[in-house]
C-alpha cells in the first residue's frame, strides 16, 4: 500500500511540475533583433550554446528568438 501512495505522489507531483514549465516559459518576455538593439544592446552568435544573445542594453544576456 505504501508502494502505491508513494508512485501515486510521486505521478501527481511531475503532472503539476510538466504542466508549470510551459506558464512560466510564457512569462519570460521574447526579445527579437530589433528589440535588443533598441533597448541600446547587441546581437551575438555564442558558438557554446548554439544560441543567440543580446549582449548589453537593457536585455543583456537573453536569447534571441527567431520570431
Amino acid at each position: 500500500m505504501r508502494t502505491r501512495l508513494v508512485g501515486f505522489t510521486a505521478a501527481l507531483m511531475l503532472a503539476v511540475l510538466g504542466a508549470a514549465v510551459p506558464v512560466a516559459h510564457a512569462v519570460v518576455p521574447a526579445v527579437t533583433g530589433p528589440t535588443c538593439v533598441k533597448g541600446k544592446g547587441s546581437v551575438e552568435y555564442d558558438s557554446g550554446t548554439g544560441l543567440w544573445t543580446c549582449i548589453g542594453g537593457k536585455y543583456d544576456g537573453q536569447s534571441i528568438t527567431t520570431s
